[in-house]
């Protein structure tokens, strides 16, 4: 059972942001975006911000430490995600890809296979690209079904 939310929310697309809002509201899940940045949200007992310090895996280490086992996390970052899956937590990133303990160590390994070949001074693809609709859908699908099973 989900009984916190958490986001974060430095890199969180704004469309992921207010689809979680919505879903905070309809389902009264207290939902906290936690960034290095100020970050707008509605006002709503059940929607909160948490403010961290600028620094590297600054939000991501406040998350991994506040979260309780069932909480969902919604992040695009595959290192958090894993440790939220070690942690016990769910993870689910702006795309509706839900990382589980069968897929979060291959997430992982491309992810640093990949920063190995950028750091060895080889080109490697930009980032991810632009959400597109598919995308939004599978989060909100993935995002319904979670919120579903409370």
């Amino acid at each position: 059972m989900i009984n916190t939310i958490w986001v974060d929310a430095d890199a969180c697309p704004v469309v992921i942001k207010e689809m979680l809002f919505r879903a905070a509201e309809r389902t009264q899940i207290q939902t906290t975006l936690v960034a290095n940045q100020a970050i707008r949200i509605p006002p709503s007992p059940f929607i909160s911000f948490l403010r961290v310090s600028a620094g590297f895996d600054e939000a991501d280490n406040e998350i991994v430490k506040r979260m309780q086992i069932g909480d969902l996390v919604i992040t695009g970052d595959i290192p958090l995600a894993s440790d939220v899956v070690d942690k016990g937590g769910i993870a689910l990133n702006p795309r509706g890809e839900l990382y589980t303990a069968e897929n979060i160590r291959d997430r992982l390994n491309m992810r640093d296979f990949i920063e190995t070949m950028r750091s060895s001074g080889l080109e490697v693809g930009g980032g991810p690209p632009p959400l597109n609709n598919t995308d939004k859908q599978n989060f909100a699908n993935q995002l319904d079904r979670l919120l579903s099973q409370r």
